[in-house]
């Protein structure tokens, strides 16, 4: 049993989190595509890459800062982009923008956001990205591109490994739709969890903020299967900033991508949401590392849970890496607070395991 508004790891977050949300709102957080084997299959490849303790080396001034696009990052991870963060908890978008700015780590504003993309990036001072999608024919893909440039963001990550999205039985078994359709299922279940229903539904209904000024309107469920390394080339020709590939699993894909010149490839799964028997990206990291060398940027996100799992990615190749739904559990838990404590377990794992492996900076 978890002690009421504890958080000593991302597990205690999760726990308190599934307690705290409505069953469909944990589901559409902790869902993933099919039964969930992507998943374990990414989980057992971190469990079972190790850490080599070493003895008598002077680690007692450590940093985990890097450099991240010529600029210092105070943790070697930032904040992945994930829609509709508000549904956690009201204000949960700024919240993370709050923590970006306070250790200046990258907050990737994810195309679904609940919130403007304008107002994230003032709350964190700059250290925001935006998350971009191709949808249908791609025109309002780019329009929501432009003003992302016009708007200030110096990176755009284009998620690529959603031509359709992916089966996720937890939600389908929920009816969960945006904006949320209220049945008496759904009625039952917010019910159940009045502490979420009167903090968020009396806020009103979520909804897309990043839309209303252009004039059209996103569907999560809209095809994107069209999109081509054509519609990148385009892409890269507007875009004036850094050009982040998110979602790539295969050698041959990131070696077209380094030979077009975006500015970093980051390895994922989409946290294991779209394909069921995808590889675990963790050891696709490996791979694409050793095929491009070192001068290529490699970023990791999906299925990390710890501190030590951050290590073991830098280890593997990674230059940063980007953590998920753990950080909306603990917003669902705590609220800032718990945010807040969750981050320090994760930098105080991290540390130990520096530490512990003789380690004063990272790899």
């Amino acid at each position: 049993m978890i002690p009421s508004g504890t958080i000593h790891s991302a597990d205690d977050a999760r726990g308190l989190a599934r307690r705290r949300l409505p069953w469909m709102i944990f589901d559409y957080i902790d869902g993933t595509a099919g039964d969930g084997a992507g998943m374990h299959r990414n989980r057992a490849a971190l469990d079972a890459a190790v850490l080599e303790p070493r003895i008598l080396r002077d680690v007692s001034r450590r940093t985990m800062s890097v450099d991240l696009f010529g600029t210092t990052a105070k943790r070697p991870f930032g904040i992945a982009p994930m829609g509709m963060c508000n549904l956690a908890a009201p204000d949960a978008d700024m919240m993370l923008a709050r923590l970006a700015a306070r250790d200046s780590v990258p907050l990737c504003i994810s195309t679904m956001s609940t919130t403007p993309m304008e107002t994230l990036l003032s709350a964190a001072q700059g250290n925001a990205w935006f998350q971009l999608y191709f949808s249908g024919d791609g025109a309002a893909s780019f329009k929501l591109a432009q003003r992302a440039q016009d708007a200030g963001f110096g990176t755009l990550i284009l998620t690529a490994d959603v031509p359709e999205v992916g089966r996720r039985p937890r939600e389908l078994a929920h009816g969960f739709t945006m904006p949320f359709r209220i049945g008496p299922r759904q009625f039952i279940d917010f019910a159940c969890h009045p502490r979420w229903s009167v903090a968020t539904l009396l806020r009103g209904k979520p909804r897309f903020a990043n839309f209303d000024k252009d004039g059209f309107q996103f569907d999560r469920t809209e095809s994107r299967a069209a999109a081509t390394w054509d519609h990148l080339a385009k892409l890269r020709d507007l875009w004036r900033g850094r050009l982040v590939v998110k979602g790539v699993m295969n050698v041959g894909d990131a070696k077209q991508l380094a030979s077009l010149g975006v500015d970093a490839i980051q390895v994922s799964s989409h946290g294991a949401r779209q394909l069921q028997s995808a590889p675990a990206p963790f050891d696709r990291l490996r791979d694409i590392r050793a095929v491009l060398g070192p001068a290529v940027p490699l970023f990791y996100d999906s299925g990390l849970r710890s501190g030590e799992d951050v290590l073991k990615t830098l280890i593997q190749g990674a230059n940063f890496t980007f953590l998920g739904r753990i950080l909306l559990f603990a917003i669902a838990a705590k609220g800032e607070e718990g945010l807040h404590q969750l981050w320090d377990v994760l930098t105080q794992e991290l540390s130990i395991a520096m530490a512990q492996t003789g380690r004063a900076r990272l790899p």
